[in-house]
């Protein structure tokens, strides 16, 4: 299958996780893709080992947290491939501290990357988007874009925030040729969940037991969801979200 080929695809935060599985999914698809980290000797490294199995890649290394590192993003993305035809938003951060110890700083810290840095680079990869009236953007959410959690007041309320830009773009967008969905993940095998897991004083035992499916996801199920979305496959699919949660947002048991 070369669903992809000749589409040319950010994936941001995409040297380990979900954007890296999502950034292989979709070069192994045909496209040709940008890997974005904060770290250009980390995003460097993906694409090569992407490139290395035959892959389409390049690296651009950029800090979105500011309006100058979502610039040279976008225009790396330019300069290597002419055109942009997927963004997928995936980098972010977790946060879990109680709500009256949260510090003003940490606030913003959350919400700049995991809400602002989106916006940003939706706003400036929709634009090459809407001249040539064709895109799909992807925001990659959680299961607490929909749900409340003790402790996780800054990483909920910037989900809760990204469906809200989904949806909005998606119907300001959609006749323009422009979809926007959201994929919201459920507890993935990832560093940061690990690393939630051992700030937040829960297992992946626990995940398990709340989980329909008894297990935590793997990257590349979450990537799986990511590139159908992206495709021709789902172009009735806009101003939506779509949970790849294991049940874990129907379950209402204990």
């Amino acid at each position: 299958m070369r669903e992809l080929a000749g589409r040319v695809a950010i994936v941001t935060g995409s040297s380990d996780g979900i954007g890296l599985a999502t950034a292989r999914r979709l070069a192994e698809l045909g496209a040709a893709v940008v890997i974005n980290s904060r770290s250009a000797e980390r995003a460097g490294s993906v694409a090569r080992s992407l490139c290395d199995d035959g892959l389409e890649a390049t690296a651009v290394g950029a800090d979105l947290r500011s309006a100058a590192g979502v610039e040279a993003l976008v225009a790396g993305a330019i300069a290597a491939y002419g055109t942009i035809d997927v963004l997928v938003n995936n980098a972010g951060m977790p946060s879990v501290t109680p709500a009256e110890s949260l510090s003003v700083e940490d606030w913003r810290a959350v919400l700049e990357l995991n809400l602002t840095a989106p916006f940003l680079c939706a706003q400036a990869a929709g634009r090459v988007m809407l001249a040539k009236g064709k895109g799909v953007i992807v925001n990659v959410g959680s299961v607490y874009s929909r749900l409340g959690m003790s402790g996780r007041l800054a990483y909920s309320v910037s989900k809760h925030g990204l469906d809200g830009l989904t949806a909005t773009l998606g119907v300001e967008w959609g006749r323009r040729g422009v979809r926007v969905v959201s994929v919201n993940a459920g507890y993935t095998a990832t560093a940061l969940v690990e690393h939630a897991m051992s700030v937040g004083s829960f297992s992946d035992a626990d995940i398990a037991r709340r989980t329909p499916l008894g297990r935590l996801a793997s990257p590349a199920e979450i990537a799986n969801t990511i590139a159908f979305v992206v495709s021709d496959a789902a172009s009735y699919v806009n101003a939506t979200h779509i949970y790849v949660d294991g049940g874990w947002t129907g379950y209402g048991g204990w």
